[in-house]
Parts: C-alpha cells; structure tokens; sequence
C-alpha cells in the first residue's frame, strides 16, 4: 500500500504524475472536488484552504515579522539553540544540492530560511522567505503548513500546492516537538525541485527532527536548559518533575519527594523557615518538628557542598529554582521563553499545603499572563501540554489569537468542542 503521506512513490514518472496532479488541480478549482488522482491528505487540505477562504490564483503568504521583530523572535525562540544541528546535517548538503531548508514557529511563521543563494532569491519572489507565515490558513496547502495542521511529515509536490503561485515547488516537512511537553515548536522544511518530494527525502527531514529533539533533550538532562544561574550557583528542578532534581558544583542529586519538598519551600523562603513552619507547610498528620528535624538530617549531607543553617532553617548560598526562571521570564515579558522552561505543575504528585500554594500560584501567573497576550506560538506551545490540553481558556485564548489564520485553527476549534463537550458531560 502506497504511503498516504509520499508524494512521489518509488517508481512514479515525475512527469506524468506532475500532469496528473495539474490536471486535478484545475478540475478542483472548477468544481470544487478532486478526483482520484488526488491523495487524499491533499485534498482534504485544500479543501480546508478554500473554507479558510484563500484564493488559489493570489495566496501568497503575509509577511509577518521583519528587522528587529524577527532577530527577537529567533532568540526567543527554543528552537535557535538547535540550529547548529540543522546546519550540520541539513542545510549544509542542501546548499550545495541547490535546495532550500526553512524552520518555523508553531504558527507557521518562518524563522529562518537558508540554502542556495540563488534559490533564495528565486524563492523570496513567492514570499518564501524569514518572517512570512506559511499555515495553510494563509498561505495554501503546503509542506511546512500541512505538517503543523496534521502534525505528521508530509511532502507535496508542484500542483499539489493550492496556490498557483508555489505549483512549480515541492517540499517536505515535519514537525518539530518539545521532547519535555510534547508541543509542537515548529516544523522542519526541505524546498526545491520535483526530487524533494520523494520517500528518501521525507525521511531525511523526519531523521534531522528525530535529531534535533534529541538535542533538546539533552539540554535539558544536562543543565543546558536556559536556567541563566551564574558560575557555580545550584539549581532544583522541580516544574513537570515527580521529585526534584538538584544541580550543585559536584554534579547531580535526584532528591525524594519529601526532601524535594522541603528543599523547594526552603528556596521560596529565603528568609527561612522554622521546623514548626516547615511542619505546618508539609501537614503530616503525624508531623511534628522533631519528624522534621530528622528529615533535614537526611536532606543535608544530599546538598552538594550547600550550607544549611538551623534555627530557623536557611540555605546559606544561593539556589536557583526553574519556578524562579519562569517569574523572571515573565517580570521581562519573555513569555516565549517562560512557557519553554515550564514543564508542568511545580512536584504534581506533592500534597504537601505549602508546595500546592507555591505550585497554583505559578501556574496562574503564567497563565494569566498567556490568555492576556496574543502571542499564538506561545499559547499553542502551552496548549498542546498534558497541563494545557483541557484548559478551556487557554484554548480560548488560543482560538482568538489565530483568528487571522493559522496550520492550527481548524484544530484548536474542534479541541475546543471537545473539551465543551467533556464539561457538559
């Protein structure tokens, strides 16, 4: 059975299939219905396009960041520490394949394009280029767009793109994922010529992610995770965990759930806090200080060079807490950024009073913050999370701010009848 997501199978003539799918196309833009020829993943998106109200003879996708907008949607964007990986396996072949590689946001919006001069310059003529966006919503069926709308690789060759425009193109894409959350972070795309749109192509672009989110995951098993704390400095993370791990000048600590706990109460109160605080903050039944004391025994030789002090309990050097970087993400309204060290709920599996308020309190603020912007990368980043995927207003919010299109709108609106139809029932 021939792979429903291919668009130029083993074997095929590209010539003909070319003629084929041209042929399709016109009928469709007479009819409005596509016959056999047509795959069906293809012809479900442009039906998709035509209710989002493109227009297949002048689409061209809107220019949406430029200058000083696009160099800060880079940096803050999580995928910018993964482009040497993208250049090293990807782009650097490509150029000297004449082929063009571009990676969006989850929005569709393309960050960064790059490849073959002259390729470039020939393509920036369709609005190919850094800082248009690309969703199907806005552009037409297309690689990078399909991808993030179905969220699978896809190739599409020539006609199969809606928009007269890009019908002498192909390309091939997949979405990139946060290995944490899940969310999608964007798509990976290969451009060129009819070649681009074959099996071994598709399958490089989904070797590259699978490459690209290994990355990602390794920066943040290692530390390198944006946690911005100076040389030498410790640092708990506990956002998404079920214990905290703790990073200190003699490596790594994965900490108990108890000793989790008290550390992170101990870092939300510089201050420090009493063994009679502490207990009322853990609220054991059978919790009295002195049950306390002896858990601070065990947590102290667990800190890495840490200095503790006892009355009241106090860390004596500093420890930095990923919960601390989301705030600060937020204090500089880096909300890209803030949603990318979140991931999930501060100790979820903790019952302990004192975490379950430093635990809400997060989360509200970040979510207050996401359903007052209209930043749809970000609330798109958020939604598609375990801690974002029942969230009525976030998906909301989503909704709203992809009103003037978007790869995901059509989804965002049937998740959000889902999730109406869970509360009613």
């Amino acid at each position: 059975m021939a792979n429903p997501w291919i668009a130029w199978p083993a074997g095929a003539d590209p010539g003909e299939l070319s003629r084929s799918i041209s042929a399709a196309h016109d009928e469709f833009l007479a009819s409005g219905s596509a016959d056999g020829a047509v795959r069906a993943v293809v012809a479900q998106s442009w039906q998709r396009c035509l209710r989002d109200g493109i227009d297949p003879e002048r689409a061209l996708a809107p220019l949406h960041l430029s200058g000083a907008a696009l160099a800060a949607a880079r940096r803050a964007h999580p995928l910018a520490r993964v482009m040497p990986v993208i250049r090293r396996l990807l782009v650097d072949d490509a150029t000297d394949a004449g082929l063009l590689v571009a990676v969006s946001d989850a929005a569709g919006r393309l960050l960064w394009v790059e490849g073959d001069p002259q390729l470039r310059a020939r393509a920036e003529g369709m609005h190919f280029a850094a800082g248009a966006n690309w969703s199907e919503a806005l552009a037409g069926t297309n690689a990078p767009g399909t991808a993030l709308a179905l969220d699978h690789a896809v190739s599409i060759f020539a006609a199969e793109h809606l928009s007269r425009a890009v019908t002498s193109w192909s390309c091939s894409a997949a979405p990139i994922h946060d290995p944490d959350t899940g969310a999608i972070l964007g798509a990976l795309d290969l451009t060129g010529g009819a070649l681009v749109a074959s099996a071994q192509t598709l399958s490089l672009v989904r070797a590259t992610v699978a490459a690209v989110e290994s990355e990602l995951r390794l920066f943040s098993v290692t530390g390198h995770n944006g946690l911005g704390a100076p040389t030498g400095v410790a640092t708990l993370l506990g956002l998404g965990r079920h214990s905290a791990v703790l990073r200190h000048q003699h490596g790594e600590t994965r900490l108990s759930l108890r000793h989790s706990e008290l550390l992170m109460l101990l870092a939300a109160r510089p201050d420090g806090l009493t063994a009679d605080d502490l207990a009322i903050a853990l609220h054991e039944r059978e919790s009295a200080p002195v049950t306390v004391r002896a858990e601070m025994s065990r947590l102290r030789p667990l800190l890495g060079g840490l200095r503790l002090e006892s009355r009241p309990y106090r860390l004596l050097d500093p420890l930095r807490t990923d919960a601390d970087l989301v705030r600060d993400h937020l204090l500089g309204a880096d909300l890209p950024r803030a949603v990318e060290v979140y991931k999930g709920p501060l100790l979820p599996q903790s019952q302990a009073p004192g975490v379950a308020r430093l635990r809400v309190s997060l989360h509200a603020e970040l979510r207050a913050a996401l359903i007052g912007s209209a930043d749809p990368d970000a609330l798109l980043r958020f939604a598609d999370t375990d801690h974002g995927r029942f969230d009525h207003e976030i998906w909301v919010a989503a909704a709203r701010a992809l009103s003037s299109g978007s790869p995901r709108r059509d989804e965002v609106i049937a998740h959000l009848r889902l999730i109406d139809r869970e509360l009613r029932g």
